[in-house]
């Protein structure tokens, strides 16, 4: 049963995941993932490649390869038991692929291992996984701007992400930042965003690490008349961040969003009961005009 959940549901995102594979950047990544299998496999080039097997077969796995390859299976299916999107799942695969690539062309020849890590480092400085483009509700800061939009409105409850486009958890998350934000976004409780790998100053002064080892990004911070209420993940005393799920369930329940929602469309309510027309004082009525000749005949009376 372990094994069919996963299955299925990479069979019911399968159109998505096709969808996604036809982009340059997966396509590319995909080519770099079976670099090996192709090289092994391929005949008029896997007959001039060393081998260790007893038959002496050079276009099959030896016992050596065949244990790297499971190793990479199972630290696979560790990984992939914490991602939350098949983008996650996909990056997982492609990234481990790779490590495994590099390990066996080095194992098999040093100059073909050489070739291969100067063509992932290649790739890695020149081709970027592609970003959310979807629907969204959110508005992006800048290190001049966030500040007034916080303070502006006491009234108004932001939750507010500090993401950088290098990091792979952040790319993850966009698409579940954003489709929390096309339910519960209102008036009274809004969301935000702020790369903090462009603006340093905003890292400082919220006091959110942009380095890879400390595991802040993305960090999802809650802020009701311009101060921090809570965030997540926490940080403990050596700067460290605390292991947490960025799944939209945990989301919603950690930062109470049903609760922070309903209170936010009664304040809705309240503004409009203010603006309402009964509010406002009575437009006097404008008198008839009168009618031509009335004078006339009123004189005549007299």
């Amino acid at each position: 049963m372990a094994l069919l959940t996963p299955l299925f549901a990479f069979l019911y995102h399968l159109p998505q995941v096709y969808k996604w594979l036809l982009k340059p950047y997966y396509v590319a990544s995909l080519f770099m993932s079976v670099a090996f299998l192709a090289v092994r496999k391929t005949p008029g080039i896997c007959d001039h490649l060393a081998s260790q097997r007893e038959d002496g077969n050079s276009c099959d796995f030896d016992w050596r390869e065949v244990e790297i390859l499971m190793f990479l299976s199972a630290i696979v299916m560790m990984k992939n038991r914490r991602a939350i999107t098949v983008e996650q799942h996909v990056g997982n695969i492609f990234l481990f692929s790779k490590v495994a690539n590099v390990i066996l062309f080095f194992r098999l020849d040093i100059r073909m291992g050489l070739l291969y890590l100067t063509l992932c480092i290649v790739f890695l400085m020149t081709c970027k996984p592609p970003l959310y483009m979807g629907p969204e509700y959110i508005k992006y800061f800048s290190d001049k701007t966030i500040d007034d939009e916080l303070n502006k409105d006491s009234r108004v409850t932001w939750i507010v992400e500090f993401f950088a486009n290098w990091s792979p958890e952040c790319q993850s998350f966009a698409s579940v930042y954003a489709d929390l934000s096309l339910k519960y976004n209102c008036s009274g409780l809004k969301f935000g965003k702020v790369d903090i790998g462009r603006y340093g100053e905003v890292s400082k002064r919220y006091k959110v690490s942009t380095s890879p080892l400390s595991k802040q990004l993305p960090s999802l911070v809650l802020f009701q008349g311009g101060k921090e209420v809570m965030r997540r993940p926490q940080v403990d005393k050596k700067g460290r961040a605390v292991s947490w799920s960025f799944t939209e369930e945990n989301i919603i329940r950690e930062f109470n969003l049903n609760e922070l929602y309903q209170k936010s469309k009664k304040l809705n309510r309240n503004k409009a009961e203010k603006l309402s027309p009964s509010q406002f004082p009575p437009v006097p009525e404008e008198e008839e005009p009168e009618q031509p000749g009335a004078d006339a005949e009123s004189k005549k009376d007299k």
